[in-house]
């Protein structure tokens, strides 16, 4: 079914441009790409991984679409699992980051893939004459769903960056008259902070991570360019888009349903997605989340007036004296203080017992602020005993290669230094 739609794109659009290469200076047309799939030997393994962000990983896919396989991509870093028995309409295989425990398998359908694209293209308004610049992980759900879907199934032209450094996007760009670009909050930051936010940039995702409001802002006052939040899962594929035109002025808010997606609230609070794009299962299985069209996640989430606002996770959930507060929460009310650039709440055992947790606050200042005029700002918008009785200033506070910053590995490093 998928390489049939590939066919069908390559009738419409064979002598246009598919694919670039910045740093090998090569380019495709969709029938070049046709041509060398073509070209390629036949799979003698029943699982293909395809893995890095040149060609090659586009022209894999096509070849495990071409012989009937079953395509696994995999990040750089990640290994090769062992292939459980899969059900027989599997052709597409995600691996989990394995933040809950060991990675594992979620099978796709080919129809699954095709409506996580199409809610995407519909959503998101994507169109050929704005090529994706290619500079997040093709691997990896977001990218294989903005990217490479859109690039075999709609026939969006993809423009490949080796490296996300200023300098190769602004070079990139220079390729085409118009564009998209999709990628994750750390780096518009640094673009914007760099000031090489290409001028014909026409569309402009962020996924991956929580988009503060102050870059979403800033970014919009210096350039004009609304960068729209995108809320999605490898479970899947697209949840929430934010459509509006201007800066969000709420942090939780992540935007209103994808096209041809139902998201309700379950009585535990946690979003469920339900809708044609949603994976098989996993593999381990666990049905209780993930099966017969719908997905349940871990986000606590409230719908208000269609847009989707998220309220923490629900395994993050701080005990305090028996009362629950989510550290979204908190980080929420606290990045809203023009000073805090970065922040990461989490709870810790008290030495109080009948305390329960602790609250922690770690936060990286774009500018003069004393601790307890955060206190302040946080005691206007949150209730006294929702508050950090800890707090720790610091730069260290980064985020990893896909833009985000792991509560529970700065909870880890946080205890470890107490021990010291």
């Amino acid at each position: 079914m998928l390489y049939e739609r590939w066919l069908q794109v390559v009738g419409s659009h064979a002598h246009e441009l598919a694919l670039s290469e910045s740093w090998s200076g090569r380019r495709w047309t969709f029938g070049e790409l046709a041509g060398a799939v073509e070209a390629l030997p036949v799979l003698d393994q029943s699982v293909a991984f395809p893995g890095g962000r040149s060609h090659t990983f586009i022209l894999e896919v096509l070849r495990t679409w071409r012989d009937g396989k079953i395509c696994c991509p995999l990040e750089e870093g990640q290994a090769q699992l062992i292939i459980p028995p899969l059900p027989n309409e599997c052709v597409h295989l995600k691996l989990t980051s394995g933040s809950t425990g060991q990675p594992r398998l979620i099978a796709f359908t080919g129809d699954q893939l095709a409506a996580d694209a199409r809610n995407i293209v519909s959503t998101m308004g994507l169109r050929p004459e704005w090529p994706n610049l290619g500079v997040i992980s093709l691997a990896h759900s977001y990218g294989f769903s903005n990217l490479v879907l859109p690039l075999l199934l709609h026939g969006i032209p993809l423009l490949l960056v080796d490296a996300p450094l200023p300098a190769m996007v602004l070079a990139a760009s220079k390729q085409v008259e118009d564009l998209t670009i999709a990628a994750v909050p750390a780096l518009w930051r640094t673009w914007h902070e760099a000031n090489s936010l290409p001028s014909n940039v026409r569309l402009a995702i962020s996924a991956g991570a929580p988009l503060p409001l102050a870059l979403e802002s800033e970014i919009f006052i210096r350039s004009g360019l609304k960068i729209h939040n995108f809320y999605g899962s490898s479970e899947c594929g697209g949840i929430g888009y934010d459509r509006s035109v201007i800066p969000r002025t709420d942090a939780s808010a992540v935007g209103s349903a994808m096209d041809n997606v139902r998201l309700t609230v379950n009585g535990e609070g946690c979003l469920e997605v339900r809708g044609e794009a949603v994976g098989i299962g996993y593999f381990p299985g666990e049905p209780a989340r993930l099966s017969k069209g719908c997905f349940t996640t871990s986000d606590l989430a409230e719908i208000r007036n269609g847009c989707v606002h998220l309220l923490g996770r629900a395994t993050d959930v701080i005990n305090v004296a028996g009362r629950k507060v989510s550290p979204e929460a908190i980080e929420l009310a606290l990045a809203n203080h023009p000073a805090v650039s970065a922040c990461i709440v989490f709870g810790v055992p008290s030495e109080d017992v009948s305390r329960g947790d602790n609250i922690i606050a770690m936060v990286r200042l774009s500018g003069d602020a004393a601790v307890e005029t955060l206190r302040q700002h946080l005691l206007a918008r949150l209730a006294a005993w929702q508050l950090p009785r800890e707090w720790v200033i610091t730069d260290e506070l980064t985020t990893n290669a896909r833009g985000k910053m792991p509560r529970a590995e700065w909870r880890k490093r946080w205890l470890e230094r107490k021990a010291g």
